[in-house]
């Protein structure tokens, strides 16, 4: 699950067709709509006032032809069922390279094969009733993303019955390709967020950065902090919104490929800086499946990204990391 900065509203993981409406302010412009099973909300600053929502919603409706595990008839649909797939869209290679980088620098603790998993424990488009019996032995044979193979025309299975989920990376791509559209058009001062996910570049109409939040997870109608975003992207990933109990168990959508256990950890919410969105929407649940230690070693060589972790101590108080980097933000 994401979680949105700026309306402090909780994620959806799905994909939907998009409708919005169009605000024109001094040189302003702002989109607001519904798209990918969520909301987005775009501003930018254009002195002829252009509206590029019909393209943008069409772009996202695309993304969710290719990306989306909701609709049977998607590309990604399509490979679920099957041993191999040929590319229809870009958008469907393009994730899939960068879900293979996560995937390697991260040592697996990033996986897009564990649909297998979230399905099973209540989570994703199956449906399956909440709390049920889980066996993990069973269902991680069907997990690893090392059984996938692909090129930029094609994927393939190396073993029968792996399935793709990439919604916790194709939010952060969709916010890039949204933003890619703006620059494009010569847009030079833009904010776009799909979902909590955001990317920016250069600054608001009063010469101001722009200054997202971050929730605070223990109390989440108040903000924790605030970052001053310019020319970057920032994704969370959180544990405290999409999640149920059962006979006293708390059931997270946040789990742990290698073990296939859902994450039992301090760590509340992971907040990630990057160059781009997809970067950082990659690396967010990552971070929070290798816990707060391996993180800290893993950004000490990772000068492209920046972090900010909340988590809990034994007493239950709330705590904070964050890189160098973040702090003068």
């Amino acid at each position: 699950m994401k979680l949105m900065f700026l309306l402090l509203l909780a994620f959806i993981p799905a994909f939907g067709q998009g409708q919005g409406s169009v605000s024109l302010g001094e040189s302003m412009v702002s989109l607001t709509g519904e798209a990918q099973g969520t909301t987005y909300r775009i501003k930018y600053r254009d002195e002829q006032k252009r509206s590029f929502q019909q393209q943008i919603d069409s772009l996202l409706a695309e993304i969710d032809q290719s990306l989306s595990i909701y609709r049977p008839d998607s590309e990604i649909s399509q490979f679920n069922r099957s041993m191999s797939h040929r590319f229809m869209s870009p958008h469907f290679y393009t994730v899939l390279k960068k879900s293979a980088e996560v995937f390697r620098d991260t040592k697996g603790a990033f996986d897009p094969t564990v649909l297998p998993l979230v399905e099973a424990y209540g989570f994703g488009p199956a449906k399956r009733p909440k709390g049920t019996f889980v066996n993990v032995d069973s269902l991680l044979q069907y997990v690893g993303f090392q059984h996938i193979t692909f090129d930029s025309i094609s994927v393939v299975k190396q073993k029968a019955n792996i399935r793709l989920d990439l919604n916790s990376i194709a939010q952060g791509y969709s916010v890039d390709v949204v933003a890619g559209v703006l620059e494009k058009q010569g847009i030079k001062n833009y904010m776009v967020e799909i979902g909590g996910e955001v990317r920016t570049k250069g600054q608001k109409n009063d010469g101001q950065a722009w200054t997202i939040g971050i929730e605070n997870p223990l109390h989440p109608a108040r903000l924790q902090t605030t970052i001053k975003l310019h020319n970057r992207a920032m994704t969370t990933a959180g544990n405290y919104r999409n999640r149920y109990e059962v006979n006293g168990q708390v059931f997270s959508h946040i789990i742990n490929p290698k073990t296939g256990e859902m994450e039992q950890s301090s760590i509340l919410s992971v907040t990630v800086l990057a160059e781009d969105a997809i970067t950082a929407d990659g690396y967010d649940t990552a971070f929070f499946v290798m816990g707060l230690e391996a993180v800290k070693q893993f950004m000490v060589t990772r000068r492209d990204m920046d972090v900010y972790i909340l988590y809990t101590d034994d007493a239950g108080q709330l705590k904070t990391f964050s890189t160098a980097g973040i702090k003068n933000l």
